[in-house]
């Protein structure tokens, strides 16, 4: 079923009435005023002028990503904030009326289980309006598919190929991989000044995407890639590459390696090498609540804290958009992973991009007045860019109340403003974190840009 679009706004209403005057006959003008009009009718007014009623069927956000296999922790990360924005948006009267609702599809970080998850979720969702997650993993498999159904999606993945190739209902929040191997290498370069690097990535499609610009950016910084080596995210233990990568004396280990496979291999590494931890930089797929709390538990917290520290977007920390980011997520605590580690969803940059991302989308439909992506998609862009003379707004209810004032708004969420290329990237600048022995995100500093272009 498309999904559901109505005369939910002013000028569609009287539209609505514009053809029942016209209509030829009796008949004519009974078809058109039942359905979407009577609908329109029955309810209140909310949501910028659209109109709500008991019977409007939800929408749905589909969370397209791994819930089981390695990279199982992802999933879960981005339904908690697909559950957070949705709340928040219903609880300010929906969208045209309209309640949302998330739904969870298992790629299992496969693309040979990723299409027909995919072709399932047509085939048995009604009123799907906007896919989330789509990591590297799957979304070079899927996305096509995506786009072909006209559905306007939010994606995690930082494929290359997707900063050239234009999928008109493709939007991404984050940077390609190829910039976030250089903004670690800067890490290295710049902040710990180190020269000799090993890599440790996993198997998966994701993970072996940060090599190659890996190996790049260390020829550009003058280092030297003392290892590489792959973690088999199947297997249960690496005492051959631990050995390996110990014996080349290495300052650094780069890695991402998901599920327990990290927290196996950084402990097979420590006891290689007498007890000490060789530091390691992570990427931004590391600063995730499972990645720590697995991994403090093979190495030992206050190691890790000391010994380990990832690039990771820059976000809001503080101010109203992050305030009221922070209430959402909170008032997901304890339904979702280890409730004794849920500070680490409010820092996860999948939670916060997917987050403004599902705000962005409900006020273009509102803007609109449609849920449907070929018309609704094109305000995206607009609001999250801005336009000269929009009010700045951090909420959706706060975007709601300008348009009903007449306004024209630019979103700005915890994610920072967007700045959208004619591909529909919009990737932000990078900082440096860390984990403090408890499990908080602690920001280090943010990486100038000058730093990653220099590698790049």
């Amino acid at each position: 079923m498309r999904p559901y679009q109505c005369c939910t706004g002013t000028k569609q209403i009287g539209s609505h009435f514009r053809r029942l005057l016209r209509a030829p006959s009796r008949a004519r003008r009974a078809a058109l005023l039942g359905g979407c009009l009577t609908t329109a009718l029955l309810g209140a007014t909310v949501g910028g002028g659209a109109t709500a009623s008991a019977s409007l069927p939800k929408l749905v956000v589909a969370d397209v990503a791994p819930f089981t296999g390695p990279d199982a922790a992802l999933g879960p990360t981005y339904l908690v904030a697909c559950d957070a924005a949705t709340n928040a948006i219903n609880a300010a009267g929906g969208v045209l009326g309209h309640d949302l609702t998330c739904k969870s599809v298992d790629t299992r970080g496969d693309p040979a289980d990723a299409v027909p998850a995919v072709r399932q979720m047509y085939a048995s969702t009604s009123n799907l309006v906007l896919v989330i997650g789509l990591t590297s993993d799957e979304a070079a498999s899927v996305v096509p598919i995506i786009n072909a159904n006209k559905t306007v999606m939010f994606a995690m993945t930082g494929q290359s190929e997707f900063d050239h190739v234009y999928f008109p209902y493709f939007y991404r929040l984050v940077p390609p991989d190829v910039e976030e191997a250089y903004a670690d290498m800067a890490i290295a370069k710049y902040y710990l000044h180190d020269t000799r690097v090993a890599l440790a990535f996993g198997n998966d499609i994701g993970s072996q995407a940060f090599v190659k610009p890996a190996v790049q950016a260390a020829q550009k910084a003058g280092a030297k890639i003392v290892a590489n080596e792959t973690l088999d995210l199947s297997a249960t233990t690496f005492r051959t590459e631990a050995d390996r990568i110990v014996t080349a004396k290495p300052q650094v280990i780069f890695t991402e390696a998901l599920g327990p496979t990290d927290a196996t291999f950084l402990s097979e590494v420590k006891q290689e090498n007498g007890g000490r931890m060789i530091p390691v930089i992570g990427t931004s797929a590391t600063i995730s609540p499972a990645w720590f709390t697995d991994v403090s538990k093979a190495v030992g917290a206050s190691t890790l804290a000391s010994n380990f520290v990832a690039d990771n977007l820059v976000t809001l920390t503080s101010g109203p958009a992050y305030t009221s980011y922070e209430k959402a997520m909170l008032a997901e605590k304890g339904k979702v992973g280890n409730s004794g580690d849920f500070s680490t969803y409010l820092s996860a940059p999948g939670a916060i991009h997917l987050y403004d991302g599902i705000n962005l989308a409900a006020l273009a439909m509102v803007e609109a007045h449609s849920t449907v992506g070929s018309v609704y998609r094109k305000y995206i862009t607009t609001i999250g860019d801005g336009s000269p003379g929009a009010v700045t707004v951090n909420t959706f209810a706060q975007g709601i109340a300008a348009m009903k004032a007449g306004k024209k708004i630019h979103y700005i969420g915890p994610g920072g403003p967007t700045n959208f290329d004619k591909f529909h990237d919009s990737p932000g600048i990078f900082q440096i974190d860390k984990y403090s022995a408890t499990g908080q995100v602690v920001v280090v500093k943010d990486i100038p840009i000058s730093e990653i272009r220099a590698l790049s």
